[in-house]
């Protein structure tokens, strides 16, 4: 009888420790199943774009960067402090935007060197010309001019830039896949606008 009972509780543990292997094992499979598919939706989802977020990226950055250099211009040279105060916005809102737009070029495994944008003029000394960028000969005279004449040169100028962002972020919003890219365009289209609009009244 106690051989009998020994027996059974042998098998019953040997049951027991089956079971729960069985178990673990179903769970590991479900647990690695899960982060396998996960994974590459998030990553497809943030590198997703076609060919007019690329150009958007590639030719808005320039476009930027060439508004910053007019703004750092107008912190040393502007008479009218709503200038000064205008251009640090300008510069304080498209910088981190340059930094936006060359990570995504970046995910995406897109070229960030101006060199290779499609679509521009890179004329004298390096410089490109976008929709509403400023010519080489353009940037030589407003460095060189001060006080009231820079002021209405710089808002003058940057109206035209403005609205040349415009146009790039519309062809963006219309034509673009990415979601990031498409919200910052439509972000860069309500500031812009509104600054233009300030611009104009200054001017007037």
């Amino acid at each position: 009888m106690r051989k009998y009972l020994i027996g059974i509780s042998a098998a019953a543990l040997v049951a027991l420790a089956a079971g729960c292997g069985g178990d673990d094992a179903g769970h590991d499979t479900g647990s690695e199943h899960g982060k396998n598919t996960s994974a590459p939706a998030e990553s497809g989802a943030a590198t997703e774009h076609n060919d007019q977020d690329v150009m958007f990226a590639q030719m808005m950055i320039p476009h930027h960067q060439q508004a910053v250099d007019m703004s750092t211009m107008a912190a040393q040279q502007a008479a009218d402090a709503k200038v000064k105060d205008l251009a640090a916005r300008i510069k304080d809102a498209q910088d981190p935007e340059i930094r936006q737009m060359t990570s995504m070029l970046e995910a995406w495994g897109e070229s960030t060197s101006t060199e290779d944008m499609p679509g521009m003029d890179h004329g004298d000394h390096g410089s490109a010309s976008g929709e509403g960028m400023m010519t080489p000969a353009e940037m030589q005279r407003l460095e060189k001019a001060t006080g009231a004449e820079f002021d209405q040169m710089w808002l003058q100028m940057m109206i035209k830039h403005h609205q040349g962002a415009l146009t790039m972020a519309q062809a963006q919003i219309e034509q673009g896949s990415n979601a990031d890219a498409t919200t910052l365009a439509k972000q860069i289209t309500d500031s812009q606008q509104t600054e233009i609009d300030e611009m104009q009244k200054m001017l007037k």
